[in-house]
């Protein structure tokens, strides 16, 4: 029998799939059309009004300890491209999610989108920098996603009333089909592409509005009063695999929380010096680069590099020492620390007699290996400090130096876990043979770099096999606040062998075997490689 409930019922069935994706595309559409609107109005507003980097930011922010680290020896110095691929299948599944539930149990879906974009609002408006009125834009976006949503959650209906047919007319219409069909295509590829279009044009306007790159390649440094002295021939051995001694600028690792890189004007930057001190100091660019600069060659490590990992560099370093400014601002008895802020709202925290102390590099460098610093590094100015931690000391895009007590203020990985302090670890690692690499037997040079900033390194010495230690040639070094290359020349047999390698530095102290993750303040633990002779 033609009319039986099983026949009835089958082409709803068959329908419901392919309504649902529909569904969900919609959803996508209308979260499209928010990030356009709110990028376009951004444009006009100020590019700090956008939120897709914004909500990035306070992702970062809420993170719990530990999941920094874990995203980081994940992904390396990739973190940033991973996290915004992650929150873009997380948006895309909400936005989807939205637009099945606009379908079926209308007005959720639309409850959804606007909680998502509320998140956003949330996000801009705690942006450093950020006011009341940097909201406008998502807001705006959120109004303009609801209204296409329900559109297309309408559109979608007919189509599915149509499909379904009625009890006066049972049988679906094809040609009525086909219309509703193309109606709701249309209207959402107009809406999704249109808005795409739109929103990417915007996004790399708010992107350029504050482009510096022109200006910084038109800067022109002065020379050191101080120069560096002359870096050793011995000290790079020039092997291949082999960090060279100085990290080329493209190459020296970037870690930091800032998702989209500060565009910062040198014609407008300025730093002041404030909190318990008796005089405040404000000075500009230009102002610094009056100033008699020094040059150091300086290592920089961040505290989340695992042991034997490839977060630390060593540069060349131009700028005008931190102790002097101090010296100018006179800090008040009591003051133990010194707050240094980013332009992006990024604090670190810094014991004061640590950048008073006149035997420690610590610089407002504005050159990186004889250019401006890299915008990426921190351009116009940023804090280097050798024998400490990036997360308390090497500061980018700084704009403020408040200074205060430990117990007052805390930088912004302190309360999530990390130690206050925190000294560069003794450490080394083996950079040739790679992990895994197959080598003919004889002489193989195993070869690396080790480091204790501002204490500098003794000796390295390397073992096969949980053998004897053999001491390693130690290249030459500009000095204690280096890294160090060193090699031995191994008399590799045939087999399987595991090789270690630790140091000792210029106190006496030997690395210790001890295995640490980095959180609270460092990793420990001897390198190691496992390498097949043939």
């Amino acid at each position: 029998m033609s009319g039986s409930p099983d026949t009835q019922t089958r082409p709803v069935t068959t329908r419901s799939a392919p309504l649902t994706v529909w569904a969900a595309v919609s959803g996508v559409v209308a979260a499209v059309v928010v990030l356009a609107v709110a990028e376009v109005l951004a444009v006009f507003v100020g590019s700090e009004s956008s939120p897709l980097f914004a909500v990035g930011s306070f992702v970062i922010d809420l993170a719990p300890p530990g999941v920094k680290d874990l995203v980081i020896s994940l992904f390396g110095t990739g973190d940033k491209v991973a996290l915004l691929v992650l929150l873009g299948i997380l948006v895309l599944a909400l936005a989807a999610l939205a637009g099945i539930l606009e379908l079926r149990r209308p007005p959720v879906g639309t409850v959804l989108l606007v909680l998502v974009s509320g998140i956003a609002v949330l996000a801009v408006t705690t942006r450093s920098g950020a006011s009341g009125f940097s909201a406008l834009p998502t807001v705006l976006g959120m109004v303009a996603g609801v209204l296409v949503l329900r559109m297309l959650r309408a559109r979608l209906r007919t189509w599915q009333q149509d499909a379904e047919g009625s009890p006066a007319n049972p049988a679906p219409m094809s040609t009525q089909i086909g219309l509703d069909r193309r109606r709701f295509l249309v209207a959402a590829g107009a809406f999704g592409v249109g808005s795409a279009f739109a929103g990417l044009i915007a996004r790399s306007m708010n992107a350029a509005a504050g482009a510096v790159s022109a200006a910084r390649d038109a800067i022109l440094l002065p020379a050191a009063t101080t120069p560096v002295p002359a870096v050793p021939s011995g000290a790079d051995l020039g092997l291949d695999g082999l960090t060279p001694y100085i990290v080329p600028n493209p190459d020296f690792y970037r870690i930091d929380t800032a998702l989209q890189v500060p565009q910062v004007d040198s014609a407008s930057w300025t730093l002041t010096i404030t909190g318990q001190v008796e005089n405040e100091i404000e000075i500009t660019f230009d102002d610094l680069l009056a100033l008699p600069l020094e040059e150091h060659l300086v290592t920089l490590s961040c505290v989340s590099n695992e042991v034997g990992g490839d977060l630390i560099g060593n540069a060349l370093w131009l700028g005008y020492p931190i102790r002097e400014l101090l010296a100018r601002a006179k800090p008040l008895a009591g003051a133990d620390m010194v707050l240094s802020t980013s332009v992006d709202g990024f604090t670190a925290g810094t014991p004061l007699d640590t950048l008073q102390d006149a035997d420690r590099v610590a610089i407002l460098a504005v050159g990186m290996n004889g250019e401006p610093l890299p915008v990426e590094h921190g351009f116009p100015v940023r804090m280097v400090v050798a024998g400490l931690y990036g997360y308390v000391s090497a500061t980018k895009w700084v704009s403020e130096l408040k200074v205060t007590t430990f117990a007052a203020d805390e930088g912004y990985w302190t309360p999530r876990g990390w130690s206050a302090l925190g000294p560069i670890k003794t450490e080394s690692r083996i950079d040739v043979p790679r992990q895994g690499a197959s080598v003919a037997s004889g002489t193989v040079p195993v070869a690396g770099v080790a480091w204790s900033p501002h204490t500098g390194i003794e000796k390295v010495e390397v073992r096969v096999d949980e053998g004897e230690w053999m001491p390693a040639r130690l290249a030459d070094t500009a000095g204690v606040d280096t890294w160090v290359q060193w090699v031995l020349d191994w008399d590799a047999a045939p087999g399987q062998h595991t090789l270690e390698v630790r140091a000792t530095d210029a106190s006496g102290y030997t690395q210790t075997s001890d295995q640490a993750p980095p959180a609270p303040d460092g990793a420990t633990g001897w390198a190691r490689r496992a390498v097949t002779v043939s």
